[in-house]
């Protein structure tokens, strides 16, 4: 296979941009272009634009969307994407996404219009999803390639690839195969065109052979940059979010308002306390809601001293520093019963520092609602009046401060602001208690919360309680009341399979669950089928640039331990697909909180029009709202310019820096210095000949919409 030579051809085009833009001699140097720090997307409905629109989005990138199926909408010419602003020429978008190479048909004046603006100011041109053929540079798929699924095919990154938007990654690109009945992935798999300027960056195998083709690649041609991606995908797919970070990263050239990283924070509930145990005849829990009052005999689930010790001796090898969501009055109860001694409390204080500690109130009662548990499921109690009758502000503000005491008494390392109450419970949850518990916004106020953990199944949003702002948490389906994996396969059975297959069937009416063809083996099942799903979904989540943190239980990490083998699978399935820069980012409920409100404060200022960002030679200037922080993403070496000297931008990630910074002192914008390696903008050339009209494509089903990742609870 030809593959040009990466620095060669930077190197011809730094040239290339030198001598365009040296004035002729005796003339008066143009002025240097503005380029406007954003995108544009052009959308055909497929789900690969789609697909990059999510990741733009999730990143905080600015973008125009040109929906082609839109009647009336704006018709793309010299006018739509260039103009003069202060004697300068400006070019409105850095960068162009198109669905294919040219998704307008053959001589389209608009496709013309772009291949004009995409020359004369240097703006690079993602193909999303297109044919291979000799227009994109490369063969046709038919002439050594291939075109067909590539479900359960391991990619492979290139060294040039590595060297240059993708070296982030180690290497492999898995892509996904979650059911043999279900097309997920369809290729076009091909070499480059005898003669072609085409760098592949992303290869699949050839089945039947020791060779591979292109799947990602740069084509340079007619003074133009493609970036060329010739399989399909959706936002969610794991090959996709491999790819993601490095196809913005080129289509931005680096220089990109947003960022993006990969999260994961692990919340360990009612430490000090005990969890009741699945009963696996009576399928239910017994010192819990879903038994009726006095049906079985409470088992209660605790760790013991050496389940503490292997906490952390766990965390520290894995480098993973769990959140101890703590009950201190479940110490005290255990004292109580046993001779006034608790070997696990010693334990877990001796190692307090090994970990972050949360108030998970004092003895983890429900706190909205007062429940009425003689009927399953339970209802809430009512007033004579027959109005809902509620937890006091006082109980709650109680439950709060005493397990705050408690914790300092045990010389925890605590943030007072932040708190999970036991079972989300005061937040609203359905069907029972359609509303929050009006006395627990002013018992945070009491207690001075400002970040109140939340469930993220039942309301994944970001939002006010009070002074507080919810921090949504991932469950995961590694149940709280199991602390042997035959109760967890047992329970998972009784869930998620047929009435008719021994089941409660609630799988065949519930709306978000899939029903198991057949029951799990209660011997096999969860190392064989929920360890590999439990991992999956929760490195989809870590790949989405998501903060928020998953959560499970104390109990989980004690009698069979059965937390670790899905956080193990997590943390190697990731160590083996991305390259030390890019390491997994772990943050406590304070900061994930905080990087969900500006996130949000930015998106409102971006949909609204209120941020302006261009870039001009080596200088940058963002200008946002007041008291709305920056979020960009520069290349290595960008300086942030102060009113006397610089500052030293962002912190190290993926090879690049990114952050979020605020205007200095006497300052209304941002501006930054970027590095003089940094890519250049062109001054205007003439445009070359127009590629022909794309063909259509194939879409598999499982691409169509979001392939499910199984059974889900």
């Amino acid at each position: 296979m030809r593959r040009s030579v990466r620095t060669a051809a930077l190197s011809t085009t730094s040239a290339l941009l030198l001598a365009l833009a040296a004035p002729a001699a005796g003339a008066a140097a143009a002025p240097a272009p503005r380029i406007d720090l954003k995108v544009l997307l052009v959308d055909d409905g497929g789900p690969a634009t789609a697909a990059i629109a999510a990741e733009l989005d999730g990143s905080g990138t600015p973008y125009t969307l040109l929906n082609l199926q839109q009647a009336g909408r704006a018709v793309i010419d010299a006018g739509f994407l260039a103009d003069t602003v202060d004697g300068r020429p400006r070019a409105k978008y850095q960068a162009v996404v198109l669905p294919n190479d040219n998704p307008f048909g053959a001589g389209s004046a608009e496709m013309a219009a772009l291949a004009s603006y995409e020359k004369s100011f240097a703006i690079p041109q993602v193909d999303a999803y297109t044919y291979a053929r000799p227009e994109v540079g490369l063969n046709y798929p038919v002439h050594g390639g291939y075109s067909g699924s590539l479900d359960g095919a391991r990619a492979e990154v290139t060294a040039a690839g590595k060297a240059g938007p993708f070296g982030y990654l180690d290497g492999p690109v898995p892509f996904e195969n979650n059911s043999p009945d279900v097309a997920e992935s369809y290729a076009h798999v091909a070499q480059p065109a005898a003669g072609a300027d085409f760098t592949s960056y992303v290869e699949a195998p050839l089945p039947g052979t020791q060779q591979r083709g292109s799947i990602v690649g740069e084509y340079r041609h007619d003074g133009r940059r493609e970036l060329v991606v010739t399989f399909v995908y959706n936002q969610y797919q794991q090959q996709f979010r491999l790819l993601a970070r490095g196809i913005v990263n080129w289509l931005t050239q680096g220089v990109q308002l947003g960022a993006a990283r990969n999260y994961f924070s692990v919340h360990i509930d009612d430490v000090f306390g005990a969890d009741d145990r699945w009963d696996t005849v009576l399928n239910c829990t017994p010192g819990d809601v879903d038994c009726a009052p006095g049906q079985g005999t409470p088992d209660p689930i605790r760790m013991t001293a050496a389940d503490a010790q292997y906490a952390a001796q766990w965390s520290a090898s894995k480098g993973l520093t769990f959140d101890m969501v703590f009950n201190g009055g479940g110490s005290e109860l255990f004292k109580e019963e046993n001779g006034g001694t608790d070997a696990l409390a010693q334990q877990l204080t001796a190692d307090r520092n090994a970990y972050r500690w949360v108030n998970h109130t004092y003895n983890h009662p429900f706190l909205g609602c007062v429940q009425d548990v003689s009927v399953v499921p339970w209802t809430c109690a009512k007033n004579i009046d027959g109005s809902t009758k509620y937890v006091s502000r006082a109980a709650i503000s109680a439950q709060i401060g005493d397990n705050r005491s408690w914790g300092l008494r045990a010389g925890l390392p605590l943030q007072n602001d932040e708190l999970v109450t036991g079972e989300h419970s005061g937040l609203r949850i359905l069907p029972q208690q359609p509303d929050d518990n009006p006395n627990l916004a002013p018992a945070l106020s009491d207690n001075a919360v400002a970040w109140l953990g939340s469930d993220n199944s039942r309301e994944r949003a970001q939002r006010h309680v009070g002074p507080a702002l919810t921090v949504p948490r991932y469950p995961m389906n590694v149940f709280y009341n199991a602390g042997h994996t035959s109760e967890q396969i047992d329970e998972y059975n009784w869930i998620y399979t047929r009435s008719s297959d021994g089941g409660s069937g609630i799988c065949e009416t519930a709306a978000n669950s899939t029903c198991l063809p057949e029951p799990l083996d209660t011997g096999t099942g969860y190392a064989d089928y929920v360890v590999p799903l439990e991992a999956r979904i929760g490195l989809g989540h870590v790949l989405a640039n998501d903060p928020r943190p998953h959560f499970i239980h104390q109990s989980n990490l004690a009698e069979d331990r059965i937390a670790y083998p899905v956080l193990d699978r997590i943390l190697g399935d990731y160590a083996a697909l991305y390259a030390d820069s890019t390491p997994l980012v772990n943050l406590r409920q304070r900061e994930i909180g905080a990087e969900l409100r500006d996130r949000a404060t930015w998106n409102a200022a971006v949909a609204a029009g209120q941020v302006t960002a261009y870039r001009i030679g080596d200088a940058v200037t963002v200008q946002a709202p007041s008291g709305v922080k920056v979020t960009a993403t520069m290349p290595v070496g960008t300086r942030q310019n102060q009113l006397l000297g610089t500052s030293g931008f962002g912190s190290p990630y993926a090879g690049a820096v990114s952050g979020w910074t605020a205007p200095g002192l006497l300052q209304n914008r941002v501006t930054f210095t970027l590095p003089g390696a940094a890519p250049a903008a062109a001054r205007t050339v003439k445009a070359g000949p127009v590629q022909s009209s794309a063909p259509r494509l194939p879409l598999p089903a499982g691409v169509r919409k979001r392939v499910p990742y199984g059974v889900t609870g």
